[in-house]
Formats: structure tokens, C-alpha cells, sequence
């Protein structure tokens, strides 16, 4: 299919594939150099991902009773302010395992929240499926954004173009820029975050991009396709400001307080929602599944995997030998990569031959085509001469 192929073995002593280090992975999990420019280790060879994960479990998550009660504390301040039609919060629902217990444990806490899915036309059957079983299952509403297709392809089809590494911008940002979009329409506090800690930390800076750069995300697009992106739900600095500091939206981590065990959780969503199995994270999308399973490791010498079966290794949830097995096999069958090349070719509207020129181009930093650097700096000077204003605002008009 492509150029070359990801070997990890072959890998090992390829220095280029190393950053001209030596390879060598973590003493606690499989995190290692390959294609990891951030990856540390001290006197014992535990990479910096293991304490890192550490802090953050420390810091963010809660246990037990502490946990309990924080979330008790957070469905009753939820309650405490319904927006439009009785909701309480808003809840984005992929079909993933995360966003499904996240609905579960809403139903679990009395909480309303308006489902909310991401149409942007790349959905497996499956997902389609359990998104349809956690509405049925759960009894809550489901409000469906419905991407404008060709504006997204188009999007989509620019960031192939300009070769950059997170392909998986457009869909991140135009997904979290209809949720906020969707809470303002419903007069609604609150979003229900599926993000944790315990399945979801570790990720090295240099395997994505900033999801919410606009500048960033224009710019490659004028560039590119410079077709009209009139109806998408765009989320850059400014539109984030707005929704948080004048609007007062907040997001609730709610699956960082209490222990979460990925093996549980599947169960309990299998049992209790009828929820289907993908046979591996983020695959509810077809567009995903084939970016995370064969571009990333193909064209940028990423596999994801590493960084998720990690996560659970520092917590707990898996040991490094179990990791090590998984990472044997393929992301996922060799016979669906093929069906997806030719599918995701297809409906982005390359030939299969135009597809391979594109993959094959080469890679070229997202900083390349200009960010926001600017407006943050603007932004954060802001803040700082504002500080004491927003103090004293929230002393006197909130509780």
C-alpha cells in the first residue's frame, strides 16, 4: 500500500527512528524512544511518562468516599441550574466506552443531560448501533449534529494536502465546537467531560497538535482547498474565551472521581446498554481507526497503542507483559486497513492513486502554516490586566 512499513523491531536500530538515541523503553511500561522526542528516563530507565501519570492521579482524581461525594456535589450543583426543555447538562456521545458509561453514570447520579452526537459522516455500523442502545437504554434525548459534508470533506481534505501529523483536528475541533455551540442553544452551565486520567493520560506532546489553533486550521485550508467553511462549529481562542468567561460554560470531569477501570466499565456498558465491543480505542470511527491504526504508524512511525496500554499499565489496569502481547498484533486486521484505504480514499475523493501521492508527500510540521501564537499572547496580557476585575465580579454575582 504505502511506501514503507512500520517494522518496530526494524525500528529499534534505526537511529533516525530514534532521534539519534539509542532505542529504549520504559522499565514500567512500553513507552519508548521510537518517534518520541519528549520521552526521558532517569538512573532506574523509568521514562518521565510514569511519574508524570503519577502526579496527575495525584492531583485530579479522587478516590472512594472523596470521590463519591464529589460527584454528589456536582449532580446537585448541575440540578441546581436546568437550562431549556428540563436538560441539566450537556453530554457528547460518540459511542465510544467512555462517553457511554459517562451517560450511564449520569442516569446513576439523576442528572438530564441532552445527548449530543457528531455526525461528520465517518461512523462505523457499530457505533451507530450503541449510540442507539445508550438513547434507548438511558431514556435521555439525543440531539444530533449533522456536519455539512462537504465543507468537512474539503477541511479534511486540506489537512491530507498540507501533510501534517493530527489529522484528527478538524473532527476534535468542529466535535467540541458543537457541543458549546449546542449548550448555548439549550441555555445549559454544564458538559459532561468522557476525559480521564485513568485511561487517557499519557500522550507525548509531539504525537498531536493543538485541536483548538484557528489560525492554524484556516491557513492550511486557504492554502489547500479554499473552499467555503460557512456552517462548521469552529472553536479557536477567542470563541473558547467566550464560552467559558462570558457564558460561564463548565466542563465536569466526572469519570476522574472514582476508580475506573476499563475492563469494568466495558462490562457494565455491555451488560447494563447493550454496548458493542470495537476491539480497540477511538475505532467507533471509521476515519479514526484507519488514521490512528495505519497512518500514524506508517507515514509518522506512531502507535498509539504505546501511549493508551501505558495509561493502564501506570495505573494498575494491565501489566507491561500483557502491553508487550498486544503490541505483537497488528492495531487492527490487515484485511479492514485495505478495505479502509480504499473506502476513506473514496469518500474524501481521491483516486486510490491520488491517495498514496498525498501519503506519501513529505511530512511537514503544523507551525509551518502559522498559529495562534499571537492572539495567546494577546489573550494571556489580558487576562493578567483583568485578573483583578474578575476577582472581585465573582465575589459579588456568583456563589
Amino acid at each position: 500500500m504505502m511506501y514503507k512499513k512500520y517494522n518496530p523491531a526494524a525500528l529499534m536500530s534505526n537511529p533516525e527512528a530514534n532521534l539519534n538515541r539509542p532505542y529504549q523503553q520504559c522499565g514500567v511500561s512500553i513507552m519508548d524512544t521510537i518517534a518520541d522526542p519528549d520521552i526521558t528516563f532517569d538512573e532506574k530507565g523509568i521514562s518521565n511518562y510514569y511519574y508524570e501519570y503519577l502526579e496527575a492521579e495525584k492531583s485530579d482524581t479522587k478516590r472512594g468516599e472523596e470521590g463519591e461525594n464529589l460527584q454528589r456535589f456536582w449532580a446537585e450543583r448541575i440540578k441546581s441550574r436546568p437550562g431549556k426543555n428540563g436538560y441539566n447538562c450537556i453530554l457528547g456521545l460518540s459511542g465510544g466506552a467512555d462517553s457511554t458509561y459517562l451517560a450511564f453514570l449520569a442516569k446513576k447520579l439523576g442528572l438530564n443531560p441532552l445527548l449530543v452526537h457528531f455526525d461528520y459522516g465517518w461512523n462505523s455500523e457499530i457505533a451507530t448501533k450503541n449510540v442507539e442502545n445508550a438513547v434507548k437504554a438511558t431514556g435521555f434525548d439525543l440531539y444530533t449534529v449533522v456536519m455539512d459534508w462537504t465543507e468537512f470533506k474539503n477541511l479534511q481534505r486540506s489537512y491530507f494536502k498540507a501533510s501534517v501529523l493530527d489529522l484528527d483536528v478538524p473532527a476534535d475541533h468542529m466535535i467540541f465546537g458543537a457541543l458549546y455551540k449546542t449548550a448555548l442553544k439549550f441555555n445549559l452551565k454544564f458538559v459532561l467531560s468522557g476525559n480521564n486520567v485513568w485511561t487517557e493520560h499519557t500522550l507525548p506532546k509531539s504525537w498531536n497538535y493543538n485541536k483548538f489553533d484557528l489560525v492554524n486550521l484556516k491557513n492550511i485550508h486557504r492554502k489547500f482547498e479554499n473552499t467555503p467553511l460557512k456552517h462548521l462549529p469552529a472553536l479557536g481562542l477567542w470563541q473558547h474565551a467566550y464560552y467559558q468567561l462570558v457564558r460561564n460554560i463548565e466542563k465536569v470531569p466526572l469519570l476522574n472521581w472514582q476508580e475506573y477501570n476499563r475492563d469494568e466499565v466495558i462490562e457494565i456498558i455491555t451488560r447494563e446498554l447493550g454496548w458493542k465491543d470495537y476491539g480497540g480505542k477511538h475505532q467507533e470511527s471509521v476515519f479514526t481507526r484507519f488514521y490512528q491504526g495505519y497512518i500514524l504508524p506508517e507515514k509518522f512511525l506512531i502507535d498509539k497503542r504505546k501511549a493508551h496500554l501505558s495509561t493502564l499499565v501506570f495505573g494498575g489496569q494491565m501489566t507491561k507483559e500483557k502491553a508487550t502481547e498486544i503490541m505483537k498484533e497488528p492495531p487492527y486486521d490487515p484485511k479492514m486497513i485495505q478495505q479502509d484505504f480504499e473506502f476513506v480514499a473514496k469518500k474524501l475523493g481521491f483516486s486510490v492513486e491520488e491517495f498514496h501521492k498525498v501519503l506519501n508527500l513529505p511530512n511537514v510540521k503544523h507551525e509551518f502554516y502559522g498559529t495562534d501564537e499571537r492572539q495567546r499572547e494577546t489573550y494571556y496580557n489580558i487576562m493578567r490586566s483583568i485578573k483583578p476585575l474578575t476577582k472581585a465580579y465573582k465575589k459579588l454575582f456568583r456563589k
